[in-house]
């Protein structure tokens, strides 16, 4: 959701800003735009330029190349954007980087002094507006953003890090801007409340940039400087200098540099239709390099050098806790669902799992013993860490993330992370993400469950064993992928479907409906196949695929009933099954047998068919698979 890309240097910086936008489209956005400030370079008049589209950022490079008789946009010192629409429809008027307007300037003949990209909303932007227009500022677009632009210049007098400091202590809400001046053309200033923003380091100090995501920078600098919340950063050729929430210099000891490795080549296609279909064959890898080096289950796993908590240890911590708290969103919340059944059935802690971005917002029963455990693929999820913030002020600070991104403010806000190794992940409907999430959570289930003395020996031995196994197992489940593209063809026709589990797999069943409504647009819902006859069973006719998760558990029997009453209404039902569960394909039942019984591990094996009928069906279907509509792949606002 949202890119931020920013560059100075003694070069032309328009390369290095589309090229950084073009590593960040995976974020999703419908608008995309870069300006600079074009003064000393050749054939340009002094001040500023930008060049804006609601197509691709491929389309983008062309009007800044000089495309279809255009000027070619130039300059050292330059900020672009990409944007997921908050405030006001996708359109060019309403795309970043957007100008300041002041009194006496013509909004349509000539941009003014400021120039600002945004990643965030800002809720107080309709009072900021109004005392604008009153001092003759001339609005342009629906924005939020453009409410930010005009107010730094409101404020500017002849420097722009004052200018932006006065600015930000009047805006409510979240934020991440980069901004440049027309009257100081060696000058970028940042800053960030509540979405992430990155400082990079260029070499010899010739170049310095901003960014929202260091994959931005890849190939660029590998040298990052990750500013906290509340900071804002003034970045001139050969020096940068930050600035805390309350306007004290941040020591450089404070916000290191660190070298991080963000390889633009996981990016890279391939042989694949579609990321999302690569993203899918690329779990057993994903799974074996989250779990490598597992010899055994030890706390220690879950300690971290990056953590602000000094002497947070993971061995005190698991002894200490006598619940668990999960808080996550979308399909990560789903993956929270499932280790419920883990940590209460294997390490017997009771656990709760709540929807972070409603978390907060209720009035909940605080416990200090319990563990704050946090789902994120990203890490900047903007809903999970005001989660995490309003559980850490409710004075639980047993903190733990389940992570992706290693060097993402939820894994340095909590005390305690394990960082999957699932890569970069390019779709916005997650996969790979979602199975390496459930591997590091079994794993803390079995942290836990030691910690606890639940935990033998031997069982750590099966557990550990069935582990390892999974790369093969999930290899063996990709291999179903011909005969699932056949039910695709059915799902492809219909507008609704119903998926069904029970127990451990009912979570299972819920990312399966999700990942459907995601890129086919087919509307899905999951239920426990136990509350059929309490309503769902009224929407069954043959119209209505009804998909059900059916491993040889302790429910199968139950669930066979279930079916039977599908069946019994005229339902059309296609079953993934266990190999000996004795359940047969014949009218009305079509049934994908899964190559071995998993056990506990199950969910990571049964989720993977349910992906493949959610990407070939969208494909029947013809929609945009890895950037579906309305949707972002990081949600960095609230």
């Amino acid at each position: 959701m949202c890119g931020i890309v920013g560059a100075i240097s003694t070069r032309n910086v328009v390369p290095v800003l589309v090229q950084g936008l073009e590593r960040l489209e995976y974020r999703g956005y419908d608008s995309c735009g870069v300006a600079v400030h074009v003064q000393g370079m050749s054939g340009q008049h002094n001040g500023l330029r930008r060049a804006r589209s609601t197509a691709r950022v491929a389309e983008l490079i062309e009007q800044v190349g000089g495309g279809d008789g255009r000027q070619a946009l130039e300059g050292c010192l330059g900020v672009a954007h990409t944007r997921w629409a908050t405030h006001g429809v996708p359109s060019v008027s309403n795309a970043h980087p957007h100008f300041s307007h002041g009194p006496g300037v013509d909004a349509h003949q000539r941009p003014g002094r400021v120039a600002l990209v945004h990643n965030g909303i800002i809720e107080n932007h309709d009072e900021l507006r109004a005392a604008l227009v009153a001092k003759g500022y001339v609005f342009i677009s629906q924005t939020d953003t453009e409410v930010i632009a005009h107010l730094v210049d409101s404020l500017y007098d002849a420097d722009l890090f004052d200018a932006v400091q006065a600015a930000v202590a009047q805006l409510h809400g979240a934020y991440a801007i980069a901004v440049f001046c027309k009257d100081e053309p060696h000058r970028l200033v940042g800053a960030r409340a509540g979405s992430p923003l990155i400082l990079g380091v260029g070499k010899d100090g010739h170049e310095h940039f901003l960014a929202s995501d260091a994959m931005a920078l890849a190939g660029v600098t590998d040298q990052i400087v990750y500013l906290e919340e509340g900071d804002r950063v003034d970045v001139q050729l050969g020096k940068y200098w930050l600035a805390d929430k309350a306007g004290k210099a941040v020591a450089s000891a404070q916000r290191p540099v660190r070298t991080v490795t963000a390889h633009s080549g996981a990016a890279e296609l391939g042989p694949y239709r579609h990321y999302m279909q690569k993203e899918i064959f690329e779990q057993p890898r994903a799974i074996a390099d989250t779990l490598e080096g597992m010899e055994a289950i030890v706390p220690e796993l879950f300690d971290q050098q990056m953590n602000h908590a000094p002497g947070a240890n993971a061995a005190r911590t698991f002894a200490a806790i006598d619940s668990v708290l999960i808080l996550a969103c979308g399909t990560s919340y789903y993956s929270g669902c499932t280790a419920k059944y883990w940590l209460e059935s294997i390490a017997r802690v009771p656990t709760q799992v709540e929807v972070a971005s409603e978390y907060r917002y209720r009035d909940s029963v605080p416990n200090p013993k319990s563990l704050v455990v946090t789902i994120t693929q990203s890490g900047e999820t903007a809903d999970t860490l005001a989660a995490l913030r309003h559980a850490q002020s409710l004075g639980m600070h047993h903190t733990l993330t389940i992570c992706n991104v290693a060097t993402s403010a939820m894994v340095r806000e909590c005390s305690l992370a394990y960082v999957t190794r699932a890569g970069v992940e390019i779709g916005v409907a997650s996969t790979k993400a979602f199975t390496t999430q459930l591997a590091g959570l079994f794993l803390l289930t079995l942290a836990l469950a030691q910690a606890k003395g639940r935990l033998s020996q031997e069982q750590e031995h099966e557990h550990l064993k069935a582990m390892r196994h999974l790369p093969s197992a999930l290899q063996a489940v990709l291999a179903l992928e011909p005969q699932i593209m056949g039910w695709s063809e059915d799902f492809a026709k219909k507008e609704n479907a119903l998926f069904l589990g029970r127990g451990l797999h009912y979570p299972v069943a819920m990312e399966g409906a999700l990942k459907l409504k995601e890129i086919t647009y087919i509307h899905a819902e999951a239920y426990p196949a136990g509350e059929l006859k309490h309503g769902p069973l009224a929407l069954v006719t043959s119209d209505m695929p009804v998909v059900t998760v059916a491993p040889n558990d302790a429910l199968l029997e139950k669930l066979k009933s279930n079916m039977h009453e599908v069946r019994a209404r005229g339902g059309v039902l296609y079953v993934l099954a266990d190999a000996d569960t004795r359940i047969e394909s014949g009218d009305g039942m079509h049934v994908i047998r899964m190559p071995e019984n998993y056990g506990a591990l199950s969910p990571l094996l049964h989720v993977v068919p349910l992906q493949l009928l959610a990407y070939h069906a969208a494909c029947a279907r013809g929609t945009d698979v890895d950037k579906p509509r309305n949707l972002a792949k990081s949600v960095t606002v609230e």
